[in-house]
């Protein structure tokens, strides 16, 4: 596959991944039984701020890639696409998918979202163009200061958690199971999501087409006489 179509597809599964994981947020949210650490800080900001779900994740992406800067990390196209298109798909759904009635509902369109949040986190990851800001927050932690990465994670989730709960953020079990769960569930999806033809490891891994083959191929032989 020529390199140039590869970049494409790649881009195509990145914006795919982008919007399904704003989709799996807004269907969270819509669920009301606990969301995410990140997501409870965002619900504690809407009451603070006039702002939509979606804008207060944008600027909130845009503040946390702010730290990046002392903690020297560099963003790639995809963590810039992943502060800008995340919110946006957020707000679209939360204003499509209506808050459901009965606590059987909330269950299963939470578990419908969790789910999505782990294939869009997988497709997103396996497109190669980089993390995103909060994810990139937490590697910087531990690059800079040497801190395992299990222990940045947990401060920093503890604290937004901690955070939005003040401000009024939805603080349930769901927050706990999105704790626990998310990791184990996109652990496996991540191979299948690598090995699209377009994948970076599969177009790394291809031979480079070769330029002198077939100029030889044109070359009268013994067996092959030139017209």
């Amino acid at each position: 596959m020529p390199r140039s179509t590869a970049r494409t597809l790649r881009f195509v599964q990145l914006l795919v991944g982008l919007f399904l994981y704003g989709a799996s947020t807004a269907l969270q949210v819509r669920a009301v039984v606990g969301v995410s650490s990140w997501t409870v800080l965002t619900q504690g900001l809407e009451n603070v701020v006039p702002w939509s779900f979606g804008v207060i994740t944008v600027v909130s992406s845009g503040v946390i890639l702010l730290l990046w800067i002392p903690l020297r990390q560099k963003p790639g196209i995809g963590t810039l696409l992943n502060a800008l298109a995340i919110g946006p798909s957020a707000d679209l759904v939360l204003w499509l998918v209506p808050e459901p009635s009965g606590l059987l509902a909330r269950i299963a369109l939470f578990a419908a979202g969790l789910a999505l949040l782990a294939v869009a986190t997988a497709f997103y990851i396996g497109a190669g163009f980089g993390t995103g800001a909060r994810d990139g927050l937490m590697v910087g932690l531990h690059e800079r200061f040497g801190w395992p990465l299990w222990l940045a994670r947990t401060l920093v989730e503890v604290s937004v958690v901690i955070v939005g709960w003040v401000l009024g953020g939805n603080v349930g079990a769901g927050t706990v199971v999105a704790a626990f769960a998310i990791g184990p569930m996109v652990q496996p999806l991540m191979p299948h999501f690598r090995r699209f033809p377009w994948s970076p490891e599969r177009t790394a891994a291809a031979p480079a087409p070769s330029v002198a083959a077939p100029a030889r191929e044109a070359r009268p032989t013994p067996d092959t006489p030139a017209s």
